[in-house]
Protein backbone atom coordinates (compact mmCIF):
# COMPACT_ATOMS: atom_id res chain seq x y z
CA UNK A 1 0.00 0.00 0.00
CA UNK A 2 1.07 3.60 -0.52
CA UNK A 3 0.06 6.82 1.13
CA UNK A 4 -3.45 8.06 0.30
CA UNK A 5 -3.36 10.55 -2.63
CA UNK A 6 -4.83 13.35 -0.52
CA UNK A 7 -2.02 12.91 2.01
CA UNK A 8 0.83 12.83 -0.51
CA UNK A 9 1.29 16.63 -0.75
CA UNK A 10 1.75 16.86 3.02
CA UNK A 11 4.24 14.01 3.27
CA UNK A 12 6.19 15.32 0.27
CA UNK A 13 6.32 18.86 1.67
CA UNK A 14 7.39 17.76 5.14
CA UNK A 15 10.08 15.46 3.77
CA UNK A 16 11.37 18.26 1.53
CA UNK A 17 11.72 20.64 4.49
CA UNK A 18 13.28 18.11 6.86
CA UNK A 19 15.83 17.10 4.24
CA UNK A 20 16.62 20.80 3.74
CA UNK A 21 17.09 21.18 7.50
CA UNK A 22 19.46 18.21 7.53
CA UNK A 23 21.52 19.78 4.74
CA UNK A 24 21.62 23.13 6.55
CA UNK A 25 22.87 21.82 9.89
CA UNK A 26 25.12 18.92 8.94
CA UNK A 27 28.19 21.10 8.13
CA UNK A 28 27.73 23.48 11.09
CA UNK A 29 30.55 23.72 13.65
CA UNK A 30 29.54 23.06 17.24
CA UNK A 31 29.47 26.76 18.18
CA UNK A 32 26.78 27.48 15.57
CA UNK A 33 24.35 25.08 17.19
CA UNK A 34 23.77 27.41 20.15
CA UNK A 35 22.86 30.46 18.06
CA UNK A 36 19.50 32.04 18.86
CA UNK A 37 16.81 31.72 16.23
CA UNK A 38 13.68 33.82 15.61
CA UNK A 39 11.66 31.07 17.33
CA UNK A 40 11.26 32.40 20.89
CA UNK A 41 13.56 30.66 23.35
CA UNK A 42 15.00 28.18 20.89
CA UNK A 43 18.49 27.79 19.47
CA UNK A 44 19.51 25.98 16.29
CA UNK A 45 20.01 22.85 18.41
CA UNK A 46 16.56 23.24 19.96
CA UNK A 47 14.78 23.52 16.62
CA UNK A 48 16.48 20.41 15.24
CA UNK A 49 15.67 18.57 18.48
CA UNK A 50 12.04 19.64 18.14
CA UNK A 51 11.88 18.36 14.57
CA UNK A 52 13.36 15.02 15.66
CA UNK A 53 11.02 14.74 18.62
CA UNK A 54 7.87 15.43 16.63
CA UNK A 55 8.94 12.96 13.94
CA UNK A 56 9.43 10.36 16.67
CA UNK A 57 5.88 11.04 17.85
CA UNK A 58 4.59 10.57 14.30
CA UNK A 59 6.36 7.21 14.39
CA UNK A 60 4.50 6.31 17.58
CA UNK A 61 7.56 6.32 19.85
CA UNK A 62 6.85 6.81 23.57
CA UNK A 63 7.41 10.31 24.88
CA UNK A 64 10.48 10.82 27.07
CA UNK A 65 10.16 10.77 30.83
CA UNK A 66 11.77 14.05 31.72
CA UNK A 67 11.32 16.95 34.15
CA UNK A 68 11.64 20.43 32.68
CA UNK A 69 13.68 23.12 34.45
CA UNK A 70 11.60 25.84 36.06
CA UNK A 71 13.52 28.76 34.56
CA UNK A 72 12.47 28.41 30.90
CA UNK A 73 10.92 31.84 30.40
CA UNK A 74 9.43 31.00 27.01
CA UNK A 75 7.42 28.06 28.38
CA UNK A 76 4.16 29.67 29.46
CA UNK A 77 1.45 27.11 28.66
CA UNK A 78 0.68 23.41 28.77
CA UNK A 79 1.12 23.27 25.00
CA UNK A 80 4.55 24.89 25.26
CA UNK A 81 5.53 22.46 28.04
CA UNK A 82 4.47 19.56 25.85
CA UNK A 83 6.62 20.80 22.97
CA UNK A 84 9.58 21.64 25.18
CA UNK A 85 9.94 18.12 26.53
CA UNK A 86 11.41 16.67 23.32
CA UNK A 87 13.71 19.70 23.07
CA UNK A 88 15.05 19.87 26.61
CA UNK A 89 15.77 16.16 26.81
CA UNK A 90 18.27 16.63 23.95
CA UNK A 91 19.95 19.83 25.15
CA UNK A 92 23.02 17.93 26.38
CA UNK A 93 23.45 16.07 23.08
CA UNK A 94 26.37 16.94 20.82
CA UNK A 95 25.83 18.11 17.27
CA UNK A 96 27.06 14.79 15.78
CA UNK A 97 24.57 12.95 17.99
CA UNK A 98 21.72 15.17 16.87
CA UNK A 99 22.57 15.02 13.17
CA UNK A 100 22.87 11.23 13.39
CA UNK A 101 19.49 10.99 15.11
CA UNK A 102 17.94 13.29 12.50
CA UNK A 103 19.28 11.13 9.66
CA UNK A 104 18.00 7.98 11.38
CA UNK A 105 14.54 9.38 11.99
CA UNK A 106 14.36 10.46 8.34
CA UNK A 107 15.05 6.88 7.28
CA UNK A 108 12.41 5.54 9.68
CA UNK A 109 9.79 8.06 8.56
CA UNK A 110 10.48 7.37 4.89
CA UNK A 111 9.85 3.69 5.55
CA UNK A 112 6.66 4.48 7.47
CA UNK A 113 5.38 6.73 4.67
CA UNK A 114 6.15 4.10 2.01
CA UNK A 115 4.07 1.58 3.93
CA UNK A 116 1.32 4.00 5.01
CA UNK A 117 -2.10 2.45 4.38
CA UNK A 118 -4.26 4.39 6.83
CA UNK A 119 -7.08 6.61 5.58
CA UNK A 120 -6.95 10.39 6.02
CA UNK A 121 -9.72 10.14 8.66
CA UNK A 122 -7.78 7.74 10.90
CA UNK A 123 -7.43 9.14 14.41
CA UNK A 124 -3.84 9.55 15.67
CA UNK A 125 -2.16 11.00 18.72
CA UNK A 126 -2.17 14.78 19.14
CA UNK A 127 -0.47 16.98 21.77
CA UNK A 128 -1.71 16.87 25.36
CA UNK A 129 -3.39 13.50 25.00
CA UNK A 130 -5.86 14.65 22.35
CA UNK A 131 -6.60 13.01 19.02
CA UNK A 132 -6.65 14.36 15.49
CA UNK A 133 -7.09 12.90 12.02
CA UNK A 134 -4.04 11.67 10.17
CA UNK A 135 -4.68 14.32 7.50
CA UNK A 136 -4.67 17.10 10.09
CA UNK A 137 -1.50 15.72 11.69
CA UNK A 138 0.37 15.57 8.38
CA UNK A 139 -0.87 19.01 7.35
CA UNK A 140 0.34 20.51 10.62
CA UNK A 141 3.63 18.65 10.28
CA UNK A 142 4.34 20.10 6.83
CA UNK A 143 3.51 23.57 8.13
CA UNK A 144 5.63 23.22 11.26
CA UNK A 145 8.79 21.94 9.63
CA UNK A 146 8.69 24.54 6.84
CA UNK A 147 8.40 27.38 9.37
CA UNK A 148 11.32 25.94 11.36
CA UNK A 149 13.34 25.53 8.18
CA UNK A 150 12.86 29.27 7.64
CA UNK A 151 13.88 29.96 11.26
CA UNK A 152 17.16 28.18 10.58
CA UNK A 153 17.69 29.88 7.24
CA UNK A 154 17.18 33.30 8.82
CA UNK A 155 19.63 32.50 11.62
CA UNK A 156 22.28 31.05 9.31
CA UNK A 157 21.89 33.65 6.57
CA UNK A 158 20.93 31.05 3.97
CA UNK A 159 17.60 32.13 2.45
CA UNK A 160 15.72 29.69 0.26
CA UNK A 161 12.64 27.54 -0.33
CA UNK A 162 10.28 30.49 0.18
CA UNK A 163 8.09 29.04 -2.57
CA UNK A 164 8.56 25.34 -1.84
CA UNK A 165 5.63 22.92 -1.32
CA UNK A 166 5.75 23.63 2.42
CA UNK A 167 5.39 27.35 1.75
CA UNK A 168 2.07 26.83 -0.03
CA UNK A 169 0.76 24.65 2.79
CA UNK A 170 1.88 27.33 5.25
CA UNK A 171 0.06 30.01 3.27
CA UNK A 172 -3.20 28.09 3.52
CA UNK A 173 -2.72 27.38 7.22
CA UNK A 174 -1.98 31.01 8.09
CA UNK A 175 -4.89 32.33 6.04
CA UNK A 176 -7.26 30.32 8.22
CA UNK A 177 -6.34 32.54 11.15
CA UNK A 178 -6.90 35.91 9.45
CA UNK A 179 -10.66 36.27 10.14
CA UNK A 180 -10.02 35.86 13.87
CA UNK A 181 -7.12 38.33 13.75
CA UNK A 182 -9.28 41.02 12.14
CA UNK A 183 -12.69 40.43 13.73
CA UNK A 184 -11.79 39.29 17.25
CA UNK A 185 -8.19 40.31 17.86
CA UNK A 186 -8.33 43.76 16.28
CA UNK A 187 -12.05 44.30 16.83
CA UNK A 188 -12.73 45.55 13.30
CA UNK A 189 -16.16 47.23 13.09
CA UNK A 190 -19.20 45.41 11.75
CA UNK A 191 -19.75 45.50 7.99
CA UNK A 192 -16.13 46.40 7.29
CA UNK A 193 -13.47 44.82 5.11
CA UNK A 194 -9.69 44.51 5.36
CA UNK A 195 -7.52 43.62 2.37
CA UNK A 196 -4.18 41.78 2.54
CA UNK A 197 -2.01 42.15 -0.54
CA UNK A 198 1.03 39.87 -0.29
CA UNK A 199 3.79 39.82 -2.90
CA UNK A 200 7.03 37.94 -3.41
CA UNK A 201 7.76 34.22 -3.95
CA UNK A 202 4.21 33.46 -2.79
CA UNK A 203 1.61 36.00 -3.88
CA UNK A 204 -2.03 36.39 -2.94
CA UNK A 205 -4.76 38.94 -2.30
CA UNK A 206 -7.38 38.16 0.33
CA UNK A 207 -10.23 40.15 1.86
CA UNK A 208 -11.45 39.60 5.39
CA UNK A 209 -15.06 40.73 5.76
CA UNK A 210 -16.71 41.37 9.10
CA UNK A 211 -20.48 40.91 9.06
CA UNK A 212 -23.17 42.71 11.04
CA UNK A 213 -22.70 40.32 13.99
CA UNK A 214 -18.94 40.88 14.08
CA UNK A 215 -18.01 37.52 12.54
CA UNK A 216 -15.10 37.40 10.13
CA UNK A 217 -14.81 35.48 6.86
CA UNK A 218 -12.20 35.43 4.11
CA UNK A 219 -12.33 35.32 0.32
CA UNK A 220 -10.24 36.16 -2.72
CA UNK A 221 -12.48 38.90 -4.12
CA UNK A 222 -11.28 42.52 -3.90
CA UNK A 223 -13.21 44.97 -1.77
CA UNK A 224 -14.40 48.41 -2.82
CA UNK A 225 -13.47 50.91 -0.14
CA UNK A 226 -11.89 48.62 2.48
CA UNK A 227 -11.28 50.02 5.94
CA UNK A 228 -7.62 48.97 5.68
CA UNK A 229 -5.33 47.60 3.01
CA UNK A 230 -2.07 46.00 4.17
CA UNK A 231 0.61 45.36 1.55
CA UNK A 232 3.68 43.36 2.51
CA UNK A 233 6.07 40.73 1.22
CA UNK A 234 5.57 37.01 1.83
CA UNK A 235 8.56 36.56 4.13
CA UNK A 236 7.44 39.42 6.39
CA UNK A 237 3.89 38.06 6.42
CA UNK A 238 5.16 34.67 7.63
CA UNK A 239 7.41 36.18 10.29
CA UNK A 240 4.56 38.30 11.67
CA UNK A 241 1.94 35.53 11.56
CA UNK A 242 4.29 33.06 13.26
CA UNK A 243 5.32 35.48 16.01
CA UNK A 244 8.93 35.76 14.84
CA UNK A 245 9.00 39.56 14.75
CA UNK A 246 6.96 42.53 15.94
CA UNK A 247 5.54 44.82 13.29
CA UNK A 248 7.47 47.86 14.57
CA UNK A 249 10.69 46.09 13.61
CA UNK A 250 9.56 45.61 10.01
CA UNK A 251 7.50 48.77 9.53
CA UNK A 252 9.52 49.68 6.45
CA UNK A 253 8.30 46.48 4.76
CA UNK A 254 4.59 47.12 5.39
CA UNK A 255 2.46 49.59 3.44
CA UNK A 256 -0.73 50.68 5.20
CA UNK A 257 -3.67 52.41 3.54
CA UNK A 258 -6.82 53.45 5.38
CA UNK A 259 -7.62 53.44 9.09
CA UNK A 260 -4.22 53.62 10.81
CA UNK A 261 -5.59 52.76 14.26
CA UNK A 262 -7.31 49.61 12.97
CA UNK A 263 -4.20 48.67 10.99
CA UNK A 264 -2.09 48.90 14.14
CA UNK A 265 -4.59 46.75 16.05
CA UNK A 266 -4.46 44.13 13.30
CA UNK A 267 -0.66 44.07 13.29
CA UNK A 268 -0.60 43.92 17.11
CA UNK A 269 -2.71 40.73 16.94
CA UNK A 270 -1.21 39.22 13.81
CA UNK A 271 0.35 36.13 15.39
CA UNK A 272 -1.81 33.07 14.73
CA UNK A 273 0.50 30.25 15.85
CA UNK A 274 0.45 28.92 19.44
Amino acid sequence: MTVHPSLQPYTDAATHSIEAIAELVKPLPEREWNRRTPCPGWSVRDIVSHVIGMECEMLGDPRPIHTLPRDLYHVQSDFARYMEMQVDVRRHHTSPEITAELEYVLIRRARQIRNESRSPETKVRAPLGAEQTLETALNLRAFDVWVHEQDLRTTLGQPGNLDSPGALITRDMLLLGLPKVVAKGAGAPANSAVVFDVHGPVEFLRTVRVDAEGRGSIDGAPSLGPAVTLSLDWETYVRLACGRVRHAAVADRIKVEGDQELATAILDNFTVTP
